[in-house]
Parts: C-alpha cells; structure tokens; sequence
C-alpha cells in the first residue's frame, strides 16, 4: 500500500474536496484532449464527452484500482489526418475502431501468455525512434499553423504563436505544483488573451451557440458508410506499435507515484482493454483514440491524491461540459495561430520523449545494429518512403515502425546485449 497517500486509491474525499479535485484533473487534460480534434477537424465537444466515457470503462475494467484518466492520443494525429483523405472523417473512425480490437486481441494474448515478449517486441531501440518519428513528422503542420493564414506569413498571427509558445515555456520550466503540470492550458489561455488584445479572434459564431447543446455524433452507417479497407488499417493500426509501448511506460510510472505494480494486479491484459474498449467506444460516436494521460500521472504524484473516485469525478464533469455549447463555440474561437503555439511545444516534446527513451534505458550506438536500427526508422518515418501496392500504400510512422520491428528482430545482438535481456527476464 501507499504510506505517503493523502487520500489512497479507494479512499472517498468529502463532496467539496471531490468537486475541487476532480475539476483539478479535469483542467490537467482540457487542453490536450482538445487540442487533439482540433488539429484533426473533429469535434472538440466529442472528445470532451468520449475522454469522459472512456475512463469510466477503464476504471471499471481495472476493477477502480488504477487511477488514470483517458484523453486524446497525440500519436494518432497524423494517421487520422491521413486516414481523412480516403473518404472523409468516418475512415479515421473505422481505422480507430480497428485499433481498439487490436488492443483487445493484444490483451487476451497477455491474459494466457504473460506481458514480457511484448517487451521483446518493442523495445526501447524501437519504440524510441517511432515517437521522434511521430513528433518530427508534425513540425511542418505546427510551424505552419503558428505562422501563416491562408498560406500567407502573417506576423500578428506569428506573435500570438510565440507568447503561447513561451506562456507553455515559462510554465514547464518555472513553475511548481499544480501549475506546472498544466503548460498546454495555461498557454492556450495567455495566447487567447493577447490574441484578443491584438484582434483576431472571432466571435462572430458565439451569439448562434446554444447553452446546453448535443455533442455533434460521427455514426457509422448514418454519417457514413461503413467499409473496412486494407488501406485504412495500414494507416492506423501499425501505431499500436507506440501506444502500447506509452501505455505499459505510463503504467510503469503511475505504478512507482502509488506504489503498485500495475502491470501485475489488476494487470496490464486488464488496462491495456480499458484503453482498446475505451477507444473503440470514442470512435463509436465519432471521438479521437484514447491514451492514459501523463498530464494527470503529474497530478497524482504532486498533490498524493490517488483516489480513482478522483478521476471518476473528472469524467463526469467533462461529460457535462461536452453538453454545453457557448463553452464549445467559444474553444473554436481560439485562433489557429494559438494553437500553432502550442503545437510547436507538444510536437517537439513528443520527439524529445523518444529521445529520451534512448537515454534513459541506456542504449549503446556504438552497438551497430542500434545505429542501423534508430538511423533507419528516422529516415523512411520523417523521409516520406512508402510502399505502394496495388490496392494498399504503407507510408510514414507506420512503415518505419513496421520496419523498426523487422530489423530488431532478425539483426544479431551483441554478446553484451543478450546479458543484459537475461539479467532482465530473471
């Protein structure tokens, strides 16, 4: 159990400290989860009410032992983005639904046989290079967001990008608490305010919006048709490959802050299907896919509030702010430049983070097959190489991850490595 909890995973706050400390939460998340649709021309309202509904199901398939909220996922940007192209919006949700199955057969294979050869699968060398992929691959869409409107430079815009930008800086870097685990909201509301200053937000929509609103549905057979492809599957399913690698490091993290081991009780079968369900249902009804948010791990770990009644709290208030339409009119409201800002920031740590990985688990590039490995994976993810079939096209993040995994497994490892691998499996 954890002896340095102010409040442990099923302790139950008094009704005051539960609104505070889920609207906490909530305010962690706001700003990533809908920066997601945003960028990918869904509906911010939905990703609000799915974030919500997603951590319900995890918290009741992890038996409300695991305190993690399910927000947008930044890895699938891109792909959604993608996946758009073929036939509109329903092809990224049909892609995503796909995932979410992947997630489960992934799941029941861990049930029967143990989680350690996912870790052979994907390991850092692997997984490290793909999430540079993801983040480098996005620089030009952030840069261009931040600087340009209608494909014109335009300095005014540029300059609400830069206070955003160095809003979300300042805050990262300086601040402490509670704070500091909420750079995206913070600067997202600082680059408002001084776009509001300068002239270029746009309330023309607002008046139109009603106070309480439905949430704007993407059904299957009713928004669009139904038709499962090779090419969307190519597209969307091959970043299975990152997010579970995020989702058992992110595991690995909340598990060391509450003093569990997650992977263990109630087990990583377990959260890994909340996060396949969790995303299956967002895509339902026309919601991004669905990742434990790091953003409220560092909650956690500041205020030593596990409670997953907490979180729960969380979900609910961001199902009933989805149903209200002048808050969602007025998120739309936020200039393209804003966020640009901090997109630029969020791109450029998700790259960094792959980095990172490498770091932290220590891998050697004086080791060939790593060099090989990670210089490969860069160069076709960031470079554009594809693979182009008569019916399907494997492109991008997804091709070099594919890759990634090929050559990790058929490159021979050093006597040193193979130590090291049985060190770790006793």
């Amino acid at each position: 159990m954890a002896t340095n909890a102010r409040l442990d995973v099923r302790d139950v706050p008094n009704p005051l400290s539960l609104i505070t400390l889920s609207a906490q939460h909530m305010f962690a998340m706001f700003g990533s989860t809908i920066l997601v649709p945003t960028l990918v021309g869904l509906e911010p309202a939905i990703a609000l009410l799915t974030s919500g509904i997603a951590t319900i199901f995890f918290l009741l398939i992890t038996r409300f032992e695991v305190p993690a909220y399910l927000g947008s996922s930044f890895a699938f940007i891109a792909p959604i983005i993608l996946a758009s192209k073929i036939d509109g919006p329903g092809s990224a949700m049909i892609g995503a639904m796909a995932v979410g199955v992947v997630y489960g057969i992934v799941s029941l294979i861990i049930w029967r046989t143990g989680y350690k050869w996912l870790m052979k699968l994907l390991p850092p060398i692997v997984v490290g290079p793909v999430i540079m992929v993801i983040g480098l691959g996005l620089a030009g869409t952030a840069v261009d967001m931040a600087m340009n409107v209608n494909g014109e430079y335009n300095m005014l815009h540029f300059s609400a990008a830069l206070v955003t930008l160095f809003t979300a800086i300042i805050f990262t870097v300086f601040f402490k608490g509670i704070l500091s685990t909420m750079p995206i909201l913070m600067g997202l509301v600082v680059g408002y305010l001084y776009s509001l200053a300068i002239g270029i937000v746009d309330y023309s929509k607002v008046s139109e919006a009603k106070m309480l609103e439905m949430p704007k549905f993407l059904l299957p057979g009713v928004d669009y048709s139904f038709t499962v492809t090779a090419e969307i599957l190519l597209i969307m399913v091959p970043v299975v490959l990152v997010t579970i690698s995020e989702h058992i490091g992110h595991q690995l993290v909340l598990g060391r802050v509450v003093n569990r081991n997650y992977l263990e009780s109630p087990g990583l079968h377990r959260s890994l299907l909340g996060d396949g369900i969790g995303t299956f249902i967002s895509a339902l009804i026309g919601g991004p896919p669905k990742t434990t948010y790091g953003e409220n791990i560092g909650v956690l770990a500041i205020t030593r509030v596990y409670s997953v009644f907490v979180i729960l709290g969380a979900a609910i208030i961001a199902i009933l702010l989805s149903f209200s339409g002048k808050t969602m009119a007025i998120i739309a409201t936020i200039p393209t430049s804003v966020l640009g800002g901090v997109s630029i920031l969020l791109f450029g740590i998700i790259a960094s983070s792959g980095l990172r990985m490498l770091v932290e688990n220590q891998i050697d590039f004086g080791e060939s097959r790593n060099l090989v490995i990670a210089s490969v994976v860069l160069i076709i993810g960031i470079g554009g190489a594809k693979l182009d079939f008569s019916l399907v096209t494997l492109e991008g993040m997804a091709l070099a991850a594919i890759v990634g995994v090929i050559l990790n497994l058929v490159l021979p490892k050093s006597p040193y490595t193979k130590e090291n691998e049985k060190l770790l499996d006793e």
